[in-house]
């Protein structure tokens, strides 16, 4: 790319001569640049250019290059995106083809997310009532369709939160989990009790909310920051132990946290969390 840019023209031999390779990997890189969104013009024979870049982007290695520091930090950034994310692989297939990295990995499109994520965007656009057909719930371990008024996306555009008009609540949808959105021709009916809440350090939202306290040995405490990184900002150093005071948003996503590491944990606050746990240990752990 940098070789066929700024009102430079070359032929196919003459890439292949600069770049030490052969004339038939020449035109692979050229589709490979082109399917990246690029364009590449044949101006006559064999002879190639870039396109015209777009006013205000003259400085093209800038806008393609990266440094090796660079392309692993982008790297490792793309792979921490959910699989379930619809722009994941458009960001992963453009990259791959502007440095060479074996962390860009293969993906393997959904497009059923794709289009359910463009049904709920014109939802909201338009102010409708949609149904999510076949919405698979983690808790009733079911599937039903589900009438709901969506509000917007989470910031990965993995959930959505929306209204849901049966139970006259605002609750999060995960995107991957709708087998079908059916757009309905009925405008919003209850906007006003729209409400968009914050999840906790553990991903959990809910209206109900309690202070929990957990106290954490170094075990507990490295492996709550890989899998909530948020939790740092709430965590502290109290006696020379590690202690996580936060709010939590429902009982389950902590509730889960404890269970998993029962040796490494003491709750220190939270009548409600300790509730959840007994009533847990009663309901599954008994039964194993």
């Amino acid at each position: 790319m940098k070789l066929l840019t700024g009102n430079v023209s070359r032929t196919i031999d003459q890439l292949a001569r600069e770049m030490g390779i052969t004339p038939r990997t020449v035109y692979r890189y050229i589709d490979t640049i082109r399917e990246a969104g690029f364009v590449v013009n044949k101006l006559y024979g064999n002879v190639y250019a870039m396109g015209k870049v777009a006013r205000g982007l003259s400085d093209f290695n800038r806008l393609i290059y990266f440094t090796e520091e660079e392309a692993y930090m982008t790297a490792k950034l793309i792979e921490g995106i959910d699989n379930n994310n619809v722009l994941k692989r458009d960001l992963q297939r453009k990259l791959a083809c502007v440095y060479d990295s074996t962390s860009i990995a293969n993906y393997i499109d959904n497009t059923a997310n794709a289009a359910n994520v463009e049904a709920l965007v014109d939802g909201i656009k338009r102010k409708r009532q949609v149904v999510l057909r076949q919405y698979e719930s983690a808790h009733s371990d079911g599937a039903k369709d589900r009438l709901v008024e969506p509000i917007e996306f989470t910031a990965n555009m993995i959930d959505i939160w929306a209204y849901d008009v049966d139970n006259g609540d605002n609750r999060v949808f995960k995107v991957a989990r709708i087998h079908e959105v059916e757009v309905t021709d009925t405008d919003w009916a209850f906007k006003t009790k729209h409400k968009v809440l914050k999840p906790d350090v553990f991903r959990m939202t809910g209206p109900k909310s309690e202070k929990v306290a957990l106290q954490l040995n170094t075990r507990a405490k490295s492996l709550l920051l890989e899998e909530f990184p948020l939790a740092e900002k709430d965590l502290k150093r109290e006696d020379n132990k590690w202690v996580l005071r936060t709010v939590a948003h429902g009982m389950e996503g902590v509730g889960r946290f404890v269970i998993g590491l029962a040796a490494d944990v003491k709750i220190l606050e939270g009548e409600g969390l300790k509730e959840y746990i007994k009533t847990y240990e009663k309901k599954y752990i008994q039964k194993l």
